[in-house]
């Protein structure tokens, strides 16, 4: 889920300057994917641009001038160093903007420490969130090797893997996409205003009449509710859930067991993922980058504990315990930094005016489903793949899982970067910066790119010997290996598409008001998972369904990379494809080299470790000889990241 940017920013451009040139690289060609200056400035500090709008008479009157962007240094006003906050007042869905009182009042949150650059900020929560983000999926493979150590691929790990599919749709829909496209922009905008508001407020009318805390009281308590509705519902109907994601399983009655289980996470994922959305708002990244730990260290300790007396119901009541465990890692920091809301009484205090401005209208159709349709169409191909699936010879869902587990960590810790980096997109669009949006996009896009093929030639050169190392124990055969690395290499074929759909529908909601088409090209790339499964599980099976799985993800990312530049952010699309594409060359030339070296070293850890220096050795080797700029560019920006990192510390 992955590094951030290691730049430092650039000193703003002085008043009255025209548009700044983009600086061409140390070979004299443009950046890579069109970012400015790539290795070197980034965009301008963090701050949201909210300010006052004043006459020119109260101007006259008062003497008070606007503080004016100081590159280099901080400014007067004691905000961060290379950043301007120009006037706005911007409507969006969250609320309408109200206008300062005759001075420029710094946004909120301020930046992480006064005069420290942005890049430095980022470099940090980076390296914070990458070592968190790291731990949790290393602890996810220990979790899948506990599984199939303890209930192999069977029966009873299909039945559990079924019930799985509960909770890894709520994480997609409340922790991962449709909670955070909503709520962080949100929260991004509630905390603009909040900067707007508070000029000529005593604390405590501030505090009563707080955007944050009136976005909270109004939201948190409804989705709770709701959530608990769900759940519940969920249990009860447990069995026509079963018959429905797996019409084909010859003894459903384990699978509704556990069903009824990890239908818990419902109501535990949807507070985990408010709690992450707001703290990334914030810029509080610790928390909700250790959600996946305490959640794999509560489904690992239930399994070793209750094994013995459940069976495969344990690894279902610890998923159910770990769901609870990522909502309480996150809530002091929660309460310490957003709160729950102002009391009622002071709320109602507040002017009817205020209240009706604040009430935020996520509820509102055109804002919530497009973001909700998108998730689900986007988490439904794990659905798909489990219900085509369930017809095939037992243990047939298991290899699907397990290769997919393994097959997606470059993904995710590839959109770490993104992670990270979505408040900064969302800031930039709340206060109209486009082009450092833009800026922002393509440089994420680059890095991701970067991470994920690099990823994915190890993850298709070396397969089997992966599986083994990571697997092969216990109940777990060698047949089992065998047929796990096979799936793993054709789902590899869709990490890149997986990585670009995550990258690339966050700028997409980052607008005031969320466009259908994220949810149109999703749908459309189900679509032809659907078709292409249909047809290929007949003949291939499981890779069948991988491949199919490929095919849909990839033309969603597609679609979502040609209608970015038009609708949302103008990046240079055929610049991003063109570096693309010489990075998938690159791992091409890796992918190859692994698959025909892996072999030649029988132990499998042995040829594994060594695989881990040779693939990427050979994908920087291939890119600079076909010159990807995103690779030749490495060395100076590891320096970069390593120098800033340093300084933060």
């Amino acid at each position: 889920m992955t590094g951030a940017t290691p730049w430092r920013p650039a000193p703003g451009p002085p008043a009255g300057a025209g548009p700044t040139r983009v600086p061409p690289t140390p070979t004299g060609r443009p950046g890579p994917f069109g970012s400015a200056g790539y290795p070197g400035g980034a965009p301008v500090g963090l701050g949201v641009r909210v300010a006052a709008r004043t006459t020119s008479a109260s101007a006259g009157a008062t003497g008070a001038r606007a503080p004016a962007a100081c590159p280099g240094g901080a400014r007067r006003d004691g905000g961060p160093a290379g950043s301007a906050v120009p006037a706005a007042s911007a409507v969006s869905r969250f609320g309408r903007g109200r206008r300062g009182h005759g001075a420029e009042v710094p946004a909120e949150p301020a930046e992480p420490a006064a005069g420290a650059p942005l890049g430095r900020f980022l470099a940090k929560a980076a390296a914070v969130t990458a070592g968190l983000t790291a731990a949790g999926s290393l602890l996810g493979l220990v979790r899948d090797q506990t599984i199939a150590h303890l209930f192999g691929a069977g029966h009873a790990s299909d039945a559990f893997l079924i019930a799985w599919t509960l909770p890894e749709m709520a994480s997609t829909l409340l922790i991962e996409d449709a909670m955070a496209l909503l709520m962080v922009p949100a929260f991004s905008h509630a905390l603009a205003r909040r900067a707007a508001d508070r000029a000529g407020l005593t604390r405590s009318e501030a505090r009563a009449q707080d955007p944050v805390r009136l976005l909270v009281g109004a939201t948190l308590p409804r989705l709770l509710v709701f959530l608990a509705v769900v759940a519940a519902v969920l249990v009860v109907a447990a069995p026509a859930v079963v018959a429905v994601l797996a019409p084909g399983l010859p003894d459903p009655g384990l699978a509704v067991e556990c069903t009824r289980m990890t239908a818990l996470t419902v109501l535990s994922f949807g507070i985990a993922g408010y709690f992450s959305a707001a703290l990334r708002a914030h810029r509080s990244f610790v928390p909700p980058a250790a959600i996946y730990v305490s959640y794999n260290v509560g489904i690992i300790a239930t399994m070793v504990a209750l094994h013995s007396l459940w069976g495969v119901r344990a690894a279902a009541a610890g998923v159910a315990v770990g769901g609870l465990l990522m909502a309480l890692v996150q809530l002091p920091a929660f309460i310490g930094n957003v709160g729950f809301g102002p009391p009622r009484a002071k709320r109602a205090a507040a002017p009817r005016s205020q209240r009706d401005r604040d009430r935020p209208t996520l509820i509102a159709f055109g804002v919530i489903a497009p973001v909700i349709l998108f998730a689900v169409f986007r988490q439904s191909q794990v659905l798909v793949e489990r219900f085509l699936a369930a017809s095939l010879p037992s243990g047939a869902i298991s290899h699907l899982n397990y290769a997919q587990k393994v097959a997606q960590m470059p993904m995710v810790l590839s959109l770490m970067i993104c992670t990270v980096t979505f408040p900064v997109v969302a800031q930039a669009m709340a206060g109209g910066e486009r082009e450092k949006a833009r800026r922002r996009v393509e440089r994420d896009l680059a890095l991701a790119s970067l991470a994920v093929l690099m990823g994915t030639a190890l993850v298709i050169g070396y397969a089997p010997q992966i599986i083994q190392v990571l697997f092969e124990r216990g109940a777990f055969t060698h047949q089992d290996t065998l047929a796990t690395a096979s799936v793993m290499r054709v789902y590899g074929l869709g990490l890149l598409g997986h990585c670009l759909v995550g990258a690339l529908s966050r700028p997409f909601f980052s607008t005031a008001r969320p466009t259908w088409f994220p949810a149109l090209a999703m749908g459309a790339g189900l679509l032809v998972n659907i078709v292409a499964g249909a047809f290929a599980v007949r003949w291939w099976g499981t890779y069948g369904i991988a491949a199919a799985n490929a095919a849909g993800i990839t033309t969603a990312a597609a679609l979502l990379l040609t209608g970015l530049g038009p609708r949302i952010i103008a990046i240079h699309v055929r610049q991003v494809a063109t570096g693309i594409g010489r990075l998938a060359v690159a791992a091409g030339a890796a992918c190859a080299t692994g698959w025909i070296a892996g072999p030649m070293i029988p132990d499998p850890l042995l040829s594994a470790a060594l695989g881990c220096l040779l693939v990427p050795a050979m994908f920087c080797a291939t890119g600079t000889a076909i010159r990807a700029l995103e690779i030749t560019a490495l060395p100076a920006q590891i320096s970069q990241f390593t120098q800033r990192f340093r300084n933060v510390r």
